[in-house]
């Protein structure tokens, strides 16, 4: 059974990896995402999160690769 969700109103979110996800506003927040200040319709959260969510790596694997070969810091 699918829920109607047109007359929601969501919370864009993100977590510690920079994912950004959808959350009912009227819903807790689960533990490790917080919010982002932009809420609306589904779909104005999700043009939002097209927008701002350029680069869907996680940030642990950002910062990994920007250290350098094996780790090591670049210079």
């Amino acid at each position: 059974m699918a829920i109607d969700d047109s007359e929601a109103t969501f919370r864009v979110v993100v977590n510690a990896e920079g994912q950004h996800s959808i959350w009912f506003s009227h819903r807790a927040l689960p533990a490790g995402w917080r919010e982002t200040g932009f809420s609306g319709p589904k779909a104005d959260c999700l043009a939002h999160i097209d927008a701002v969510w350029t680069d869907m790596r996680p940030a642990s694997l950002r910062a990994f690769l920007a250290s350098g070969p094996a780790g090591s810091p670049r210079p």
